[in-house]
């Protein structure tokens, strides 16, 4: 049993060798009171602990009176072996209380029929059929090391609530003939983003290749994919090709580097060209699945690695992430997209010319609150299915904004899978308290020892009381 904040790579390690019956793992019920070395620690280790195959399960528990109870009592008894004689060692071996640790399920086995949903819906532009369209993409759901204990919350709530934002902020300005663009906006809540965005390799096929029309086969300006968007004060846009000049794609690249220089001089802006590498087994970023598809597509977060271990982690939770830098880069987004969407910089707009300001503020609250919703719960992939409270309620809110709104369902391929998932990631641990074997043992010698007095004395008050007897009748025959 280790707690967190004691944890370390070599001790789970010598567990392993030892070959432990189980590796317990224990975790604050406040993660934001763990210290962020002891935090950064672990998220380093998440990858290596995920990488390794072992045949000793490993459980993570969240603490309370009862585990710490058992927790304190295994770490004093370990502690009074170091220190005692042999004497007293063998004497508390036989008399202390030990645990045994039985947990209930069975054993797990594949979920073959698992399905990945993803949430579209769409905001139609004015003036005609054959409009470029934007896609405004974000994955919805979380990863770690235990899927029960994964809330992703700056990976990737954080860009599912800016596409909400997003969508609403648009959804009014299209509500008016003045304010319709003349751009079709395409919103895109992905599933499986942490399986090699799954979600978003099946909406591309049956969209690219199993339909005779859709707005990703008409005239695409460009994809913009949201992902940890919720700390810090750097934002990156990251590209598989850089854009070329004169393309609507390079216009939001300035439009974001004119918007955060005149507006948020605290912000670093940058561009990361990192060219797709299809060897690797996992792309880097979501944006990737579009480029594969020739069609141009970025992706625009916080973090200037694809390889930064904050996006698959079970610490990544709702206290680490900073509301304002999320509203903040909300507002950068949406000013950059409609100075690009209305054409404001060649019609002589201000670069520090602000737009959603009184009626159209971007809204912290609303953040804030569905950045609370989001992750109050875990959306690891493998634990939303498509009836789940989540998707209705995303579906739901998304079809406040949006027309066309549905769920797009993918299924593994049962001849040659692409991810496979597994059920009982859920047990419940019952703790009994037990003596060790040598305390029978023990008390087995204890008894036969007794049993072995008591008939010695048996036979020794016999004799005793024969010879009594025989005493009595001599004195009588005299």
């Amino acid at each position: 049993m280790m707690r967190l904040v004691d944890f370390s790579y070599e001790q789970y390690q010598k567990a392993l060798r030892q070959s432990a019956g189980a590796v317990v793992i224990i975790l604050p019920q406040a993660m934001s009171s763990v210290p962020q070395d002891v935090v950064r620690q672990f998220m380093e280790i998440e990858p290596e602990m995920l990488a390794m195959e072992t045949i000793v399960p490993v459980y993570f528990a969240v603490e309370d009176d009862e585990l710490l109870s058992i927790y304190e009592q295994t770490q004093a008894a370990s502690a009074s072996q170091g220190s005692a004689s042999a004497a007293e060692v063998l004497l508390h071996t036989a008399t202390a209380n030990g645990f045994q640790m039985v947990t209930s399920g069975a054993q797990s086995k594949a979920v073959s029929d698992w399905l990945i949903t993803s949430v579209e819906g769409r905001l139609t532009g004015l003036g005609g059929e054959d409009l470029p369209t934007i896609v405004i993409v974000a994955h919805y759901d979380s990863f770690g090391v235990a899927p029960w204990l994964s809330h992703g919350a700056d990976s990737n709530a954080s860009g599912i609530s800016v596409l909400l934002e997003l969508a609403r902020l648009f959804s009014r300005l299209y509500t008016y003939k003045r304010t319709h663009a003349g751009y079709n906006l395409l919103f895109f809540a992905s599933g499986g983003g942490k399986f090699n965005y799954q979600g978003t390799k099946r909406w591309l096929e049956d969209n690219l290749d199993h339909t005779d029309s859709s707005l990703l086969q008409d005239n695409v300006a460009f994809v913009l994919c949201l992902d940890t968007l919720g700390r810090g004060n750097s934002l990156h846009l990251h590209v598989s090709k850089p854009p070329k000049e004169g393309t609507l794609q390079h216009a939001f690249l300035r439009e974001l580097e004119m918007v955060v220089a005149s507006q948020f001089s605290e912000v670093q802006f940058s561009m990361v060209h990192k060219k797709i590498n299809l060897a690797d087994d996992m792309l880097a970023w979501e944006h990737e699945r579009f480029a594969i598809r020739r069609l141009p597509a970025f992706t625009v977060s916080h973090l200037e690695s694809h390889r930064d271990s904050l996006r698959n982690s079970i610490m990544d939770v709702r206290a680490w992430v900073d509301t304002k830098a999320l509203t903040r880069n909300t507002r950068i987004i949406a000013e950059a997209l409609t100075r690009v969407i209305y054409n404001l910089t060649e019609k002589g707009a201000p670069a520090d010319l602000q737009i959603f300001t009184e009626q159209m503020e971007i809204q912290e609250e609303q953040l804030e609150s569905v950045m609370d919703w989001l992750t109050s719960q875990p959306r690891a992939a493998q634990l939303i299915d498509k009836d789940s409270t989540f998707l209705n309620t995303l579906e739901y809110y998304m079809g406040r904004y949006l027309k066309d709104v549905k769920q797009h369902h993918v299924k593994a391929d049962k001849r040659d899978p692409e991810f496979v998932f597994y059920d009982q990631l859920k047990q419940v641990m019952n703790a009994y308290r037990v003596k060790p074997a040598i305390f029978d043992l023990l008390l087995a010698l204890c008894i036969a020892a007794y049993l072995g007095v008591a008939y010695i004395a048996v036979q020794h008050f016999g004799l005793l009381y024969k010879t009594v007897q025989r005493l009595s009748l001599k004195t009588k025959q005299q």
